[in-house]
């Protein structure tokens, strides 16, 4: 039965090769319409979804603000008007749109269980709920707070995923499954990190102003890791499931425990 799924799963993208083609000539747009284009012709119950989300629009920023605005409104903010907000967000600072696309990227190169570009665009929730924390972090960046609390209220409500407006993501993030995701103020996530699910990037609750974790370029962090007070998580390091750091940790090292120790050193052999 399982490679009866499989056959049938890896048969929507049998035309493969011309994604890698629209990919290799940087057109991650046109990749994502090839492949939902399969998608629609294979599974022909979903074809209005599919184009609802991607086949009705010209632009990777057309069809974003659509899946995001039609998962983030409410009865009392309607999804016309998250998707205005949304498109004033990316109007004024592209951007956010291109970190968007970094994002995608990087979940089809890094996530095993991910074979297309189409599947985080339309279906991750952690890449959804990335995508709205970047634009609740535009609109605190333009004083608009109430509004960017409404973001993080709807994301923590359909995305188990609570990320502060005022933290700093760049780009090239992965959030794997990110279920208990929860990341604060104060933090900052560096470019080209990948975070599991149950992560808290948290504060110790005795300090105010800079109170969070500064995780740099290229980390890896466990599930269910906890990383508390302003520490720095230096370049490469990976942090095992389940750890409780609250220590800097060195570039390229692992570490894991409770409290978390270095159990891999940047010399060690691989």
């Amino acid at each position: 039965m399982s490679e009866r799924i499989s056959k049938r799963h890896a048969s929507e993208f049998s035309a493969g090769s011309n994604v890698a083609e629209l990919r290799t000539a940087g057109s991650l747009w046109q990749a994502i319409r090839h492949e939902v284009k399969l998608r629609s012709d294979f599974e022909p119950i979903m074809s209005t979804f599919f184009h609802a989300s991607v086949l009705n629009h010209d632009t990777i920023e057309g069809a974003l603000s659509f899946i995001l605005a039609s998962k983030l409104d409410s009865p009392v903010v309607s999804s016309m008007a998250i998707r205005e907000i949304i498109e004033q967000a990316y109007a004024a600072d592209p951007s956010i749109i291109h970190a968007a696309e970094i994002d995608i990227k990087a979940t089809r190169d890094r996530d095993p269980a991910c074979n297309s570009f189409s599947t985080p665009f339309l279906f991750y929730k952690g890449f959804h709920a990335l995508q709205s924390q970047r634009i609740a972090h535009w609109l605190w960046r333009e004083e608009r707070h109430s509004l960017a609390f409404y973001f993080q209220s709807q994301m923590s409500n359909l995305f188990s995923v609570d990320i502060h407006p005022a933290a700093c993501i760049g780009c090239g993030i992965m959030f794997d499954h990110a279920t208990g995701l929860v990341v604060g103020e104060t933090a900052v996530i560096d470019d080209d990190v990948s975070i599991l699910h149950g992560v808290t990037l948290g504060g110790t609750g005795k300090s105010a102003g800079d109170r969070h974790p500064k995780v740099r370029k290229d980390v890896i962090i466990g599930a269910n890791a906890t990383l508390l007070g302003n520490i720095e998580i230096g370049i490469g390091a990976k942090v095992g499931a389940g750890s409780v750091v609250l220590n800097d940790v060195p570039d390229h090292v692992t570490v894991a425990g409770v409290p978390a120790v270095v159990v891999k050193s940047a010399d060690s052999a691989v």
